[in-house]
């Protein structure tokens, strides 16, 4: 389907570089005993092949970008009533996976297809770990024809990162090819830097660092820049040595970690935390309790006013039911009797 799809330049493009390349590359290099020559011309061939890979590609399929190590998805809204297989363009007898009427499966691990969606006529290919040697153009056929072609292609990662001065940034190098670290200084053109800077570069998990950083650099199963300083500040880049593609990229900014208008010894307040709410519920209940009790008190008080009123005014009639003939005297007129 890249063929068929093809523009006629870019046919007899093709046509020309795959008729004659392999010839004079032979030619030159059987009748030249330099090694330099032989090497331009090794160089030579393998960036032809790059250019009509991705003439092909551009051209014809269609591109999924997703960053390293993020699962991918090949789309293929296609419709198989045979086996359909998926491969690498540049590997097509290596099957990934396939899927026929009863089941689907995954030949190489971390590619897979969903039968449900085969019978349905969606024939995606999901690559669970994009990583670099992922980076490929990938087709599906159906009982050996083909029907989908797709462009997988890996973004870098981009994070931004503040350290305080003295501390170290570590930076990712889990590639299993070649990389190098370079360096672009955000201060610009005052810097006196108008390129980035190779720092280091891992090989088979050995280090090599240029003048300067050989002190300031270890390796583990990460790279570690220590002792940064403001100077440091700039763009860090961990990327293929070979083809110079980006894998991780660091923005980073080394400053004080103090907040703007405060002073050394000065601290920043904030919000009510969970300390000083409990105080103030502390205060509040204290102050509630005071309240309740003094209620208590004035009630207790006057209840007891009340209840000795009444005790009283009881007294007083009883005393009076207990003596009712001084109280008749005390209550009738006085009379003068004659002898």
């Amino acid at each position: 389907s890249v063929m068929k799809s093809c523009s006629s330049a870019l046919c007899v493009l093709i046509l020309l570089i795959t008729t004659f390349t392999p010839g004079w590359w032979m030619f030159l290099t059987v009748s030249s005993d330099n090694k330099v020559v032989k090497s331009a011309l090794r160089t030579l061939s393998v960036s032809v092949y790059v250019v009509f890979s991705l003439s092909v590609s551009e051209s014809a399929a269609p591109t999924v970008t997703v960053e390293l190590h993020d699962s991918a998805t090949l789309p293929c809204p296609k419709r198989c009533s045979g086996v359909v297989r998926w491969t690498m363009f540049h590997k097509p007898t290596e099957v990934l996976a396939e899927c026929n009427q009863t089941s689907c499966r995954s030949v190489k691990e971390g590619y897979q297809m969903i039968h449900d969606q085969y019978l349905k006529g969606d024939l995606s290919l999901t690559i669970t770990d994009a990583d670099l040697r992922k980076r490929s153009l990938y087709t599906s056929t159906c009982d050996g024809k083909e029907l989908c072609d797709v462009q997988l292609k890996i973004e870098a990662v981009n994070r931004t990162v503040q350290i305080p001065p003295g501390e170290a940034i570590v930076l990712k190098v889990d590639s299993p090819d070649p990389v190098e670290v370079t360096y672009m200084s955000t201060a610009g053109p005052s810097s006196g830097q108008t390129d980035p800077r190779t720092l280091c570069s891992v090989k088979n998990h050995k280090l090599r660092c240029y003048e300067g950083y050989e002190d300031r650099v270890s390796l583990t199963s990460v790279l570690e820049l220590r002792g940064l300083t403001q100077s440091d500040s700039g763009v860090y880049t961990v990327r293929d040595r070979e083809t110079k593609e980006a894998l991780y990229i660091y923005r980073v900014t080394v400053e004080s970690t103090h907040r703007s208008g405060l002073q050394d010894d000065q601290t920043d307040p904030g919000p009510a935390g969970p300390g000083r709410m409990t105080v103030l519920l502390g205060v509040l209940l204290g102050v509630s309790v005071c309240v309740i009790v003094g209620l208590v008190v004035v009630v207790v008080r006057q209840r007891r006013g009340n209840q000795r009123m009444r005790n009283e005014r009881n007294n007083t009639e009883m005393n009076e039911l207990g003596n009712p003939g001084e109280a008749q005297r005390l209550s009738s007129p006085t009379t003068n009797q004659e002898p």
